[in-house]
C-alpha cells in the first residue's frame, strides 16, 4: 500500500493499494478509477452525495470487475484509493483535464482556481505515489521474468452528451495490438455482444497514459477495457463479466 494524501486527522490515506501482490498470473492488472473516495481535507470538493457516487468521480463497477478477474486469474492487481476527482490518475499531470475543474456537465467547485502548490502538492501525494507503486512492482515482476502484460479495468456511461452509446464493451489498444486482437476473436464469438475497438475512447483521447507509461515503455503488451457501467452495478454483473474476460486474457497472455 502506498501512502499518499493526508487526512484531516494528518493520517496518510493510501493511493496506491495492492492486492495479491504474489499473484502467479503474467498480467498486472490496474484500476486508476476504483475509488471515489475524497480524502478528509477535501471535504466533498462543493458536491452533492448523487454526484459522488456518479461517473465523474469513479468508475462504477470496475473494482469490482478488476478483484474477481484477480482471484480467477491470480494476477496481482494495483488500484486507486482516492477519487479522479482529486486527480486524474490516467492523465499526463501536466494536461488541463489532470484535474477536473468541470466534468462533462458538473461544475467541481473545490478544483477552482487552484493554487500552484495545491496542484503540485496533488502530484507528487497522488500521481507520483501510485505510478511509483506500479513502476517498482513492474520493473520487479519484468526483471524476474514474470510479467508480459498490463491491463486496465474501466467503466463507461451507457449516454455521453445525450448519445447513445451501443457497445457493451469497449477495448483500447494504440500500436501494440497482440492482446486486443485476441480479446476481439474470442468476444466476437458471442453474436449478442457489440464490441467497441477503440470505442468509446482511443489513445487520441489521451485516456492511455497508464499503459504508455507502464506497459509499453517496457515492451509488455497493453490492453484498456471498458465495460457499459449499468452492466456491472452489481457484484453478479461484476463476476459474470470477470467470468467472460478471465479465459480470453489467460490464453491471450499465453500466447505472447
Amino acid at each position: 500500500m502506498a501512502a499518499g494524501l493526508d487526512a484531516a486527522s494528518g493520517a496518510a490515506e493510501p493511493v496506491a493499494i495492492v492486492e495479491n501482490p504474489n499473484g502467479r498470473s503474467p498480467i498486472l492488472l490496474i484500476c486508476e478509477h476504483a475509488s471515489n473516495h475524497l480524502p478528509g481535507r477535501y471535504g466533498t470538493l462543493g458536491l452533492d452525495a448523487e454526484q459522488l457516487e456518479s461517473h465523474i468521480a469513479w468508475d462504477p463497477g470496475a473494482l469490482g470487475v478488476a478483484q474477481a478477474l484477480s482471484r480467477l486469474l491470480d494476477a496481482p492487481l494495483i488500484h486507486a484509493g482516492v477519487s479522479r476527482l482529486v486527480l486524474d490518475l490516467n492523465r499526463e499531470p501536466s494536461a488541463p483535464d489532470s484535474i477536473w475543474t468541470l466534468s462533462e456537465r458538473t461544475s467541481i467547485p473545490g478544483n477552482q482556481n487552484l493554487a500552484a502548490d495545491e496542484r503540485a502538492y496533488r502530484v507528487r501525494e497522488v500521481y507520483e505515489a501510485f505510478h511509483n507503486a506500479v513502476e517498482d512492482f513492474a520493473d520487479e515482476r519484468k526483471a524476474a521474468g514474470t510479467l508480459a502484460a498490463v491491463v486496465s479495468i474501466h467503466s463507461f456511461t451507457p449516454v455521453y452528451r445525450d448519445v447513445p452509446r451501443p457497445w457493451q464493451i469497449g477495448l483500447i489498444f494504440d500500436e501494440d495490438e497482440r492482446l486486443a486482437r485476441f480479446a476481439e476473436a474470442s468476444l466476437r464469438k458471442d453474436a449478442s455482444l457489440n464490441v467497441g475497438m477503440n470505442e468509446p475512447y482511443s489513445p487520441a483521447d489521451r485516456v492511455f497514459h497508464t499503459l504508455e507509461r507502464h506497459a509499453v515503455r517496457r515492451g509488455l503488451a497493453p490492453l484498456m477495457i471498458e465495460i457499459r457501467n449499468d452492466l456491472i452495478r452489481t457484484e453478479d454483473g461484476q463476476v459474470s463479466w470477470a467470468n467472460r474476460l478471465a479465459p480470453l486474457l489467460r490464453e491471450g497472455a499465453g500466447t505472447l
